[in-house]
């Protein structure tokens, strides 16, 4: 006979998958069990809820008490199931009414004395509850957050005492709601554009990265400013729109990442060193945690010394890259995140980085630029949108040389450019868009097609170069795709050594 019930959740990435936590107490010897393939975590759950309920002058009965994990052939992770084992005891044990505390689902670590920890995946499982017409428990540090998944009853306890006195009349826990605070100002800290002088081709493919979410490859010798640039564009993005917003702070959610429980609006810059691996940069672990790529979704990865990254890591970067979306396969496990990521890569041309410069390059030019060159694959390169080669350094004219033009008003333009795709692609970047979705005139087509002959350009090149142009024709203000725009996307489509 189950004495009672709660319903809580087990996370397969960002998804909250319900499960029952059932309790039966019965006569026989004394005896604490967890069953329901509950990992080392949760079978430390039974010490936790004892050392709480001590904490508050109550003991477990001396009876034998099986706690069922329900589904049992789901692996149970994490020790956001203190909160829901303990609150089914006490409704066993006839502490609490049960028919209160089941319109609740429930989450939450528990410390000895009964205090409430935060966890990860609040955000997704307050996203499950809205759709199963449930409430939610969680710490109260995390109130807020769960209040973004949907228009739920939410009660955030700081402590298991606070929960039970609340549910016996005691004590009436106030309903979160979200507090007042200043606005995000993280964008006026950022790096902005009229730092930089010259690098007029790369100022102008950056605004086209932005505008359009597209990929960049950035390669000069060292010096040249390809850091510098690429650190810039945060400063140009727009903040995201709503949906997108859910859907970062998911993931941030679920990686135990988002913090005071408040919803992530702009978009995320993540740059990982080249000494990070495969696991760190695609996700994986024990728990098949999200990497970077997933931390970037709707956001900017940027990979400075793009050769330098292991060939597993640069090559796990092609799925994603072309779907938005990674999967993490382990043996009882399989995991998809979002990474919908906007790739900004730098490069030196070669590993001493002068190559083509005589008085500096070193006596294995030119075949150490080919060799350099040859860690990147052909199929990996295919997939960026824009290449950009780099002009070295020159002192005098950047001492002399006038500021360029402001973040501001690069950023207007922006914005105007995706309001337009946007409207045009219902809600879909030109980065993710189908050819079908992009008028273009008769002489612009014909020019893209021998273009693309000429250079023998893959369907996918092709593609991604009438998606640059229609980015350029965005900002530009035009409705349909015109040859000078076409011209310009080929000139960022062809890589160094093509003619």
């Amino acid at each position: 006979m189950i004495n009672s019930r709660i319903r809580s959740f087990a996370f397969a990435g960002i998804e909250a998958r319900p499960v029952w936590v059932e309790v039966q107490i019965s006569s026989g010897l004394p005896a604490f069990l967890i069953v329901g393939l509950p990992d080392k975590a949760v079978a430390e759950a039974r010490e936790r809820v004892r050392a709480s309920l001590t904490s508050m002058g109550m003991a477990l009965p001396a009876k034998r008490i099986v706690i069922n994990l329900v589904p049992a052939d789901i692996p149970k992770e994490g020790s956001h199931f203190d909160l829901p084992i303990a609150l089914a005891l006490l409704c066993a044990m006839e502490v609490l009414p049960y028919e209160e505390v089941a319109r609740f689902a429930a989450l939450g670590e528990l410390s000895l004395d009964g205090r409430l920890n935060p966890v990860a995946g609040v955000l997704s499982a307050s996203i499950e509850a809205s759709a199963m017409s449930l409430g939610l428990i969680c710490p109260a540090m995390q109130a807020e957050e769960a209040l973004c998944g949907g228009d739920i009853a939410i009660l955030g306890a700081p402590t298991l005492l606070a929960l039970i006195n609340h549910f016996t009349g005691l004590q009436i826990l106030t309903p979160p709601a979200f507090s007042e605070r200043a606005p995000d100002s993280s964008s006026e800290r950022l790096p902005d554009l009229s730092e930089i002088k010259g690098m007029e081709t790369g100022r102008r493919a950056l605004e086209i990265a932005a505008a359009g979410g597209h990929s960049i490859l950035l390669s000069g010798p060292p010096g040249a400013g390809k850091s510098m640039l690429a650190a810039r564009l945060p400063s140009l993005l727009p903040d995201l729109t709503q949906r997108e917003s859910l859907d970062v702070s998911r993931i941030y959610s679920a990686a135990g990442l988002l913090k005071d429980g408040r919803p992530i609006r702009r978009p995320p810059f993540r740059d990982p060193h080249h000494s990070a691996t495969l696991p760190a940069l695609v996700g994986g672990g024990n728990k098949a945690r999200p990497g970077e790529i997933s931390l970037a979704d709707h956001g900017v990865l940027f990979l400075d010394e793009l050769p330098e990254f292991s060939r597993s890591a640069l090559e796990a970067l092609r799925q994603p890259l072309e779907t938005g979306r990674v999967s993490i396969a382990r043996a009882a496990l399989h995991v998809t995140y979002p990474a919908r990521f906007q790739l900004i890569a730098a490069m030196n041309p070669c590993r001493c980085g002068y190559l083509g410069d005589a008085s500096k390059e070193c006596r294995k030019a030119p075949r150490c630029g080919e060799d350099y060159m040859a860690r990147l694959s052909g199929p990996l390169l295919d997939r960026i949108d824009i290449h950009v080669a780099m002009q070295p350094f020159v002192p005098l004219d950047y001492l002399s040389g006038p500021s360029g033009e402001a973040s501001a008003p690069v950023a207007e333009r922006v914005q105007v450019a995706r309001q337009r795709q946007y409207a045009r692609h219902d809600g879909m970047k030109n980065a993710q868009a189908t050819l079908e979705q992009m008028p273009i005139t008769e002489d612009a087509q014909a020019l893209a097609q021998k273009i693309a002959t000429r250079f023998r350009f893959s369907a996918r090149g092709y593609t991604r170069m009438i998606r640059v142009a229609r980015t350029i024709a965005d900002l530009a203000g035009e409705t349909d795709i015109q040859s000078p725009h076409v011209a310009e996307a080929a000139t960022f489509r062809l890589r160094s050594g093509q003619d």
